[in-house]
């Protein structure tokens, strides 16, 4: 094989499950070149406790402490960078609360080319951690044991994310202004853009907790919603808008503007601090269409 797999482990204030995500990193039948612990400024003590437990005594185990929270938008474009820069061929993305299965890494290897990305299955026991869309037969899947070995599929989570010097040379790096959500959707339809396909490789599998969503139906048309707190609502709502006005063209105005609408009702229908979802959806409505980017539910008061 001989290639070079850069790990990059993007944590933030979990101390206790990022030391669950490396032991099951250091129990992988195939074993990367390095693992990269991004830090986003955690203030839990993170450091010192992977200091305590010998982790950073491990040759193949490097930390990048960032002095500020840049997010996992900012994280993953760091750890991808400084990966890419270290000589790396590969690199395999997740967060701190993702727990590969021993041949995780092994599996998508198997099918692992330079010109796409590969994706790990995210699973929660039986169930897929979130809903799935199969590109060949269009379709949505929710059970683990429905992923074929590999599949295309439209996007990928940075949870399992495999991509390649090659991508990283024509695409370059995720788009750090994100701070968190729907970057990994926008990395992959740049992908897409420049003629790189997606699949998701069904064997290689990390368990993480569920997405937490919800089915709402309008006008006979089923919507998948996600449960969210206020400031995740605000990225939710503004990144979904800052994809659709950069790739979508008139159907931002036809579509992405009333579907961000219906999430609002939805949400006020289903979800808790109603007054908080509207603000927070109005802030990230504004911020997207002025393109205000960066970390900004603070200056909200999300």
């Amino acid at each position: 094989m001989g290639k070079n797999i850069y790990l990059v482990v993007v944590t933030f204030n979990r101390k206790q499950l990022l030391l669950q995500c490396l032991q099951a990193l250091s129990a992988q039948t195939q074993q990367p070149s390095k693992i990269l612990i991004v830090d986003n400024a955690s203030t839990d003590g993170t450091i010192e406790t992977i200091q305590q437990n010998g982790w950073l005594e491990q040759p193949n185990i490097q930390l990048i402490a960032l002095k500020e929270n840049t997010g996992g938008a900012g994280g993953f474009a760091t750890g991808m960078q400084y990966a890419f820069e270290q000589g790396a061929d590969y690199v395999w993305m997740m967060d701190d609360d993702a727990m590969p299965h021993p041949t995780a890494l092994e599996e998508i290897m198997q099918h692992a080319t330079p010109e796409h990305i590969y994706g790990s299955l995210a699973v929660n026991r039986q169930d897929t951690a979130w809903a799935t869309t199969l590109l060949a037969e269009n379709k949505t899947v929710h059970l683990k044991n429905q992923i074929p070995e590999l599949a295309e599929v439209q996007s990928l989570p940075f949870l399992g994310f495999l991509t390649s010097k090659e991508i990283y040379q024509n695409i370059g790096l995720p788009d750090a202004s994100y701070f968190i959500a729907a970057d990994d959707v926008e990395y992959c339809m740049r992908a897409q853009y420049a003629g790189h396909k997606i699949f998701i490789c069904g064997q290689s599998q990390i368990e993480h907790p569920k997405s937490d969503r919800y089915e709402f139906n309008f006008l006979g048309k089923k919507i998948t919603c996600l449960n969210l707190v206020a400031w995740k609502r605000y990225y939710d709502t503004r990144n979904r808008l800052l994809i659709a006005k950069k790739y979508y063209g008139f159907k931002y105005y036809t579509q992405t503007i009333p579907a961000s609408f219906i999430r609002l009702f939805a949400a006020l229908l289903n979800e808790k601090n109603r007054l908080k979802q509207v603000k927070a959806f109005f802030a990230g409505f504004y911020d997207a269409v002025f393109c205000n980017t960066g970390k900004r539910h603070d200056q909200w008061d999300l």
